[in-house]
């Protein structure tokens, strides 16, 4: 048999849901092998890249289903039914697919790039009258968010003292701090919870800047932290700060920061927070990379 697409393992994966629990992708690798008869040849065949196509095609399924709410993740990799999919199966659905869970808003919003199509426009229709370039970006964008989700979740349930470790990473990338072990000894010096402390702004230590960190889940830091923080600087003679938070921040807190006049507070939320660590290569690793050719025209040139 064929290995089956991501749409044709989405009801089969909710079903195994419906009997109750979490279960993570080994298990719906086991199941569903058996749902669609498949061989160990043909669930062990991989892309080029080294990933295995079925499990692949599983990951894709959760992700969808996720984002239209009819499953959740309590825990990273792990995955159990909603009261709307548990809704959706009691009304006997017999397929679902992509443009089934199009009728989903959540869905919605997270495949349509909304400044350039409407809600009431099929992204495949669309997607007719895309370059080939385009549905690459399209395609990158996906994937970007999905891992940007994963990120968060799993940044928001690593130990305080593994997180302290992801941040000082991504400064020392970013450029900041110089060396990892200069970073640890000058954050160190506060003794305050958390990743609050004092890292160099450049490798010559020519200046401070000062750190604070939440590793918050759902709470958004708000005015009062931010008034706090810029407290602090003034305890430490900065006046350059970074606040690194898993949540985000309120607007009320976003404009005290910015009207600051004596001082530079740069806010970071979760989302920027994992588009860094993307982007600097901080807790990721490349799975496949796409070379795409053109004609050397000079080439040819006598």
């Amino acid at each position: 048999m064929a290995i089956p697409t991501y749409e044709e393992v989405m009801l089969p994966l909710l079903k195994i849901l419906s009997n109750g629990g979490t279960h993570n992708y080994k298990e719906f690798e086991e199941k569903l092998k058996e749902e669609f008869n498949l061989t160990e040849e043909e669930v062990n065949l991989r892309y080029q890249s080294g990933v295995k196509i079925f499990y692949n095609r599983i990951g894709w399924a959760a992700t969808y289903l996720k984002k239209a709410g009819l499953i959740e993740s309590p825990k990273r990799g792990e995955f159990k039914i909603t009261e709307e999919g548990n809704r959706l199966l009691a009304e006997g659905i017999k397929h679902l697919d992509y443009k089934y869970l199009m009728k989903y808003d959540s869905f919605k919003e997270f495949k349509l790039h909304k400044e350039v199509i409407s809600p009431e426009e099929d992204e495949r229709k669309l997607e007719d009258n895309m370059t080939p370039f385009e549905r690459i970006s399209n395609a990158y964008d996906e994937i970007k968010n999905s891992l940007i989700d994963e990120l968060l979740q799993k940044l928001k349930e690593v130990d305080p003292y593994k997180f302290e470790e992801i941040v000082l990473d991504l400064l020392i990338k970013m450029g900041y701090g110089g060396s990892k072990d200069e970073a640890k000894e000058m954050t160190q010096k506060t003794g305050d919870e958390g990743i609050d402390g004092i890292i160099n702004e450049d490798k010559l230590g020519l200046d401070k800047i000062y750190i604070q960190a939440k590793r918050w889940k759902d709470s958004p830091v708000r005015r009062p932290i931010i008034q706090s923080f810029a407290g602090a600087l003034d305890g430490q003679g900065a006046n350059k700060g970074i606040f690194i938070t898993t949540s985000n921040f309120t607007n009320e807190a976003k404009e005290y920061a910015e009207k600051l006049s004596n001082k530079k507070i740069i806010l970071i939320d979760g989302l920027k927070l994992a588009e860094y660590m993307i982007d600097f290569n901080v807790g990721v690793a490349v799975q496949e990379v796409y070379e795409i050719k053109r004609i050397d025209s000079d080439y040819f040139e006598e």
